[in-house]
């Protein structure tokens, strides 16, 4: 009988995390599976979350299937669809033909955002690729407490709340032991593939409490004692070579000395609420492997547990308590952050730890996620095979793009030449079932940072956005002597440089990674604009389904007016007309107390307008308009109610969504997630509503320098 496999992909875990690997976290299930089988210490993956899961899953190199960069935005050309191509079969399905049933639990990540929505198209979904079942989220992140959640093809709440003890994690380990107990009794006899990719440990980081207040205790230390002593556990460990040197901290990133005491014991929170989440994802992956166990299916069942990519800097050098605010334009001060660390891991935050610790999850490589230095694209791998003869630790070279070739040999299933009707591109990885596999060439792009690696040695080109690609300087290292990139010959050998970025270039060619392309959150606003393609106008009817950001109403730095038509009866009414975020950022539209209220919610600050006077009964039209004033990107806004057309109260804000509305979705008649106001979910509406309307203004104005210039500010 095939053997059924466990693919657990954690989400921005650095190379150091896993106890296995050096941590201070404990990881015992993981550490348990490398104990029963192999740790790779060579393993690459592509820096960024939706490009690793393409290369995964299809055996290739991500650009040569469209997924060149983020599935949130399409660019035209071929190497960047944000969608794997019908060319490019997915593990499953090749699996399938051989009698495998196929679950798929947590971050999809490879199919356009704007194809989210409840109408689809649902062919880049998991059940359009192969995948029987699926329980999950599609974007790159979802909130732990009220994530945005889809049961196959279906839109669906949360089986929970906060308030009732619910985190996303334990949902999805629930979920998988439910399908592989179904399976278990409707197909004993088939193999099984279940594929669980959790939202640990993405920001925002969100854990239990006590595990917060435990690996904030342990992270008080500080970044610089934290790399010395995981560099040291992992010499012990045979994880990395002897003499192997920590690179210098990155810039901004001071001393932990040289921080004030309170900063510190800010940072060591945030970097504590990043762990007790991945403690947190441990504990029920041991629910997991334990069903297996008492199922009788663990001596035919292989499990491989790894992260996307490297530890991520998207925390900034000081972190965030709720990264919604400095998204769109409100500073978090430092004050701030100390005034609501208790806060931190909760409901009402969107936390993300400081560069320090990101640089500490990655040791001892350098940079983070999104560059092509080793922080970004080394990471850890545990393969536990029943049966395998392989040693505890493995050193070469391998890729993202070699596991399916790997598995594929390891099950004796051969690659199809068509899936479909479609013909198939060759599969590019290179199995590495046996020790010693000689691996080609393999080369590495992301927004515009570059890097190949070929026998032992590696040419990396870290790039600052913006500036022109033949600035760029390039660096070379011998990683065979130098695990941590610490030591640049290119100028002492300059001819093996010159090689190395000559195959760059001929792999480039070949993968469709030109032309280059270093924006970020100007991509973005393009998809965004393409997908409206000058919509102005959205009618949301009564029984309408919830509907996720990327196809919702973009209201970001303009003018827009919201409508509803709704029917009051004479006892009165409460209740959310319109709704869309979250507790850390949304708008929302309510009755309350017979007044109509209107909450703009920018990063948790509370900006709320309560009508003059109260909504009589009957028939009647209740809105919102903001008008944007003045000129230039940044302008002031004017926020009025109306009922019945006729102005109801108004406020003036300099504060308006500028870059997210929320992570999280739009409803109508109720606010199904985590409040974006002052009131308890869902708060449905007690009248009747028939429809809601929204209306874009012309005027909008997105500038992703202005954001980034913020950013920095802020930082």
């Amino acid at each position: 009988m095939k053997k059924n496999l466990v693919i657990v992909l954690l989400d921005d875990v650095g190379f150091a995390d896993f106890g296995c690997y050096g941590s201070e976290i404990s990881t015992p299930t993981i550490d348990a599976l490398a104990a029963r089988g192999t740790r790779f210490t060579n393993f690459h993956t592509t820096a960024m979350c939706s490009t690793t899961r393409a290369a995964l899953l299809t055996g290739r190199n991500h650009h040569a299937v469209g997924m060149g960069s983020l599935a949130n935005f399409d660019s035209g050309l071929p190497g960047y669809r944000g969608k794997i191509a019908r060319s490019a079969g997915t593990l499953p399905e090749m699996l399938r033909p051989h009698g495998y049933r196929n679950y798929m639990i947590g971050k999809w990540h490879v199919t356009p955002l704007t194809e989210s929505g409840p109408t689809g198209p649902f062919n880049g979904w998991p059940l359009g690729r192969g995948f029987d079942r699926f329980y999950g989220f599609l974007d790159a992140e979802t909130d732990q407490y009220s994530p945005e959640l889809i049961r196959d093809n279906s839109h669906i709440t949360a089986p929970g709340t906060y308030d009732t003890g619910y985190h996303l994690t334990e949902d999805l380990i629930d979920q998988s032991i439910t399908m592989l107990a179904e399976h278990r009794a409707g197909a004993p006899r088939n193999p099984w593939l279940m594929w669980v990719a959790p939202g640990a440990c993405h920001a925002p980081h969100q854990a239990p409490n006590d595990l917060i207040d435990k690996y904030a205790e342990v992270f008080s230390k500080g970044w610089d004692e934290m790399r010395a002593d995981r560099l040291n556990r992992q010499i012990e460990l045979g994880v990395v070579p002897e003499g192997t040197e920590l690179p210098p901290r990155k810039d901004m990133v001071q001393a932990w000395a040289d921080h004030s005491a309170d900063e510190k014991r800010l940072f060591a929170r945030l970097g504590g609420a990043y762990a007790a989440m991945l403690e947190h994802f441990d504990q029920h992956l041991g629910r997991l492997v334990d069903f297996i166990e008492r199922s009788g299916q663990s001596d035919n069942t292989a499990i491989v547990v790894m992260s996307d990519n490297g530890a991520s800097q998207e925390g900034g050098p000081l972190g965030f308590v709720n990264a919604m605010g400095p998204f769109n334009l409100v500073k978090e001060e430092l004050a701030d952050k100390i005034a609501r660390i208790d806060d931190i891991g909760g409901p009402d935050t969107h936390s993300n730890f400081p560069w320090g610790f990101a640089m500490a999850a990655n040791t001892p490589l350098k940079r983070y996620k999104q560059n092509t230095h080793g922080g970004g694209i080394r990471d850890p791998l545990v393969i536990s095979w029943p049966g395998s003869a392989d040693p505890d630790l493995r050193h070469e070279f391998c890729h993202a793009s070699d596991l399916t070739p790997t598995l594929l040999e390891r099950l004796d299933i051969t690659a199809p030449a068509s899936i479909d009707g479609t013909d198939q591109q060759p599969i590019q990885g290179t199995s590495f079932a046996s020790a010693g596999s000689i691996k080609p060439p393999q080369y590495f792009e992301m927004f515009g940072h570059r890097g190949l690696v070929h026998d032992g040695w590696k040419a990396v080109a870290f790039h600052q956005p913006g500036t022109p690609f033949e600035d760029d300087v390039w660096e070379l290292y011998h990683l065979d002597q130098d695990f941590s990139e610490t030591t640049d010959l290119a100028s002492s050998q300059p001819e093996k440089l010159a090689e190395l970025q000559a195959t760059w270039w001929a792999e480039a060619e070949v993968n469709n990674v030109l032309p280059l392309d270093d924006r970020f959150a100007e991509r973005f606003a393009e998809n965004v604009e393409r997908h409206r393609a000058g919509r102005t106008r959205y009618e949301f009817w009564a029984g309408m389904g919830h509907l996720p950001s990327d196809v919702a109403p973009d209201l970001r730095n303009r003018s827009y007016t919201i409508t509803a038509d709704v029917e009051i009866p004479p006892a009165g009414v409460e209740g959310v007309i319109i709704a869309h975020g979250d507790l850390t950022s949304g708008y929302s539209l309510f009755i309350e107390d017979d007044h109509l209220v209107h909450d703009l919610n920018i990063g948790g600050t509370h900006q709320i307008v309560r009508s003059d006077r109260p909504v009589p009964s009957g028939r009647h039209t209740l809105g919102f308009r903001l008008e944007r004033i003045g000129e230039g990107i940044i302008r002031p806004g004017v926020g009025t109610l109306l009922i019945d057309g006729e102005p109801a109260g108004a406020f003036e804000t300099n504060n308006v969504f500028f870059v997210l509305i929320s992570w999280s979705g739009l409803d109508i008649g109720l606010d199904r997630g985590t409040p974006v106001s002052h009131y308890t979910s869902p708060f449905e509406f007690t009248g009747t509503l028939d429809r809601v309307l929204i209306e874009l203004d012309d005027d909008q104005e997105l500038d992703a320098q202005t954001v980034l210039d913020h950013q920095s500010s802020t930082d």
